[in-house]
């Protein structure tokens, strides 16, 4: 059977309460703009078509929503009200098929809340709720028999009707064949001078069509996002949301206030996060995964069993099972960690991979280097890999031991089981099980005398010159 529903998505707003260069409609909600939010809500519902009412300057909009070829961009010249807005639609749209309206500020809509909309049978359907304080929202008007009569919108309200807690929220489900004859005869006589898709109700009451009204119970849910306050608190929710969703499915969230998930995220299962944690997907976390206070972590993929500690930072980074990484470690873009991996404190990683069972514990910078297993990295270790002009590899095969502050000078290759002492500066590849040693040699001076203050005038005084020793 033909799916006859089409989506209507009005998002040519300008959005000027957000006083910022960006769209209102591109501002991120969990790392994503809040129109794709009201795409992706409404291809889950499965349309035939998604019409688009956009401003003329909506080439922003164009680039930052993927198109799967089921996008219809309307542009509305003039800003003449959410009635204008849909008849600029209207000729695209199957004149005999379901129409669903949707806002593009209104992000946290879900699919569940909008499914008995859609099924409603009423000609006209109206998604409404209850709010204490329903301050510059349309009234919904009903008779005696509490049935619908209008939506009075606050500007050409009276006071009796401004009482009325009942709130129109912009969502409407027009019946098969029904929106034609309602939009093409909106007028604009109010105190706006626009043409309000709100009075498509009264229209239809009076042709005798059936009108009806879904309640939510979700304030938030239906809430507009009109400045960057609002915004916040559509932040907030949204994050509170999936923290719920995520605490359902297994995952161990110490504080959902305190947890920010944006984009797509997998966990597996007995996975922990403790507080101020930002995930930034596309990530996946295997099962029994740690994440520790303060961590960061963007597009990247940690494996069972796998721990971040406090204050590291995550970006484009692939852990096998059984890692540590941390506290205060930097693991950038191209950084691949086997199984059984340990990344200690203050230690960075970049375009790297190291192979299982090795170590870096502490104060090392590794950068575009291939590490073999069970190799030991001491601290202070650093690859000099950019020449100020090009990049290039340290390659420390299998079981390597790097001895504390040496300086790996790339190109260079060290072999298997080879070991380097503390200290040294590595410019040549070293033989396998051998020792490279690259340091000054050591020079003492007996009964050297500490330089003092004068007793009589700032600044230092020597004593004889000392006596010299090789060593």
């Amino acid at each position: 059977m033909k799916n006859s529903l089409e989506i209507c998505i009005l998002a040519a707003g300008k959005g000027t309460r957000m006083k910022t260069a960006t769209p209102k409609i591109l501002q991120p909600l969990a790392g994503t703009p809040m129109l794709a939010h009201v795409v992706s809500t409404a291809r889950t519902l499965n349309p035939t078509k998604i019409h688009l009412v956009v401003s003329p300057d909506h080439e922003a909009l164009k680039s930052a929503i993927e198109d799967n070829g089921d996008l219809n961009w309307v542009v509305q010249s003039e800003q003449l009200g959410t009635g204008h807005a849909v008849q600029q639609a209207a000729p695209d749209m199957d004149p005999d098929a379901s129409i669903l309206i949707l806002l593009a500020d209104v992000p946290l809509l879900r699919q569940e809340t909008l499914q008995p909309l859609l099924e409603s049978p009423a000609d006209v359907a109206v998604l409404t709720v209850d709010l204490v304080d329903p301050t510059g929202y349309g009234r919904i008007q009903r008779n005696d028999e509490n049935q619908v009569l209008r939506i009075v919108e606050e500007k050409d309200a009276d006071a009796e009707t401004r009482a009325i807690s009942e709130i129109n929220t912009g969502i409407f489900k027009i019946g098969e064949g029904q929106l034609p004859g309602l939009l093409s005869r909106l007028s604009n006589d109010n105190q706006q001078q626009e043409y309000y898709l709100t009075d498509i109700v009264e229209l239809a009451g009076s042709d005798g069509l059936h009108i009806a009204t879904v309640k939510t119970l979700s304030a938030a849910e239906v809430s507009g996002v009109n400045d960057l306050v609002q915004l916040a608190s559509a932040e907030r929710a949204f994050q509170r949301r999936q923290a719920e969703e995520l605490m359902k499915a297994g995952v161990r969230i110490l504080d959902p206030n305190r947890v920010d998930i944006r984009g797509s995220v997998t966990f597996g299962q007995d996975v922990v996060i403790d507080v101020n944690v930002v995930i930034e997907g596309p990530c996946a976390f295997g099962n029994g995964v740690v994440i520790e206070s303060g961590v960061v972590i963007q597009s990247s993929r940690v494996g069972d069993s796998s721990r971040i500690k406090a204050q590291s930072n995550l970006e484009g980074a692939q852990l096998g099972e059984h890692c540590q990484v941390g506290p205060f470690a930097r693991l950038r873009p191209g950084t691949a960690l086997a199984d059984g991996v340990a990344i200690g404190n203050f230690v960075e990683v970049k375009q790297t991979t190291m192979g299982s069972g090795s170590k870096a514990s502490h104060l090392s910078y590794l950068g575009d280097a291939a590490i073999g297993e069970r190799v030991n990295v001491g601290a202070g270790t650093i690859t000099c890999n950019y020449d100020g002009v090009n990049k290039w590899q340290t390659v420390l095969e299998d079981e390597v031991f790097v001895g504390s502050n040496t300086a790996l000078v790339a190109p260079v290759t060290v072999g298997a089981g080879a070991t380097i002492g503390a200290g040294s500066t590595i410019t040549g590849s070293i033989a396998p099980a051998a020792l490279g040693v690259a340091r000054g040699r050591q020079r003492n001076i007996d009964d050297w005398p500490r330089p003092e203050k004068a007793s009589d005038a700032p600044g230092l005084v020597k004593k004889s010159a000392p006596k010299q020793t090789g060593v």
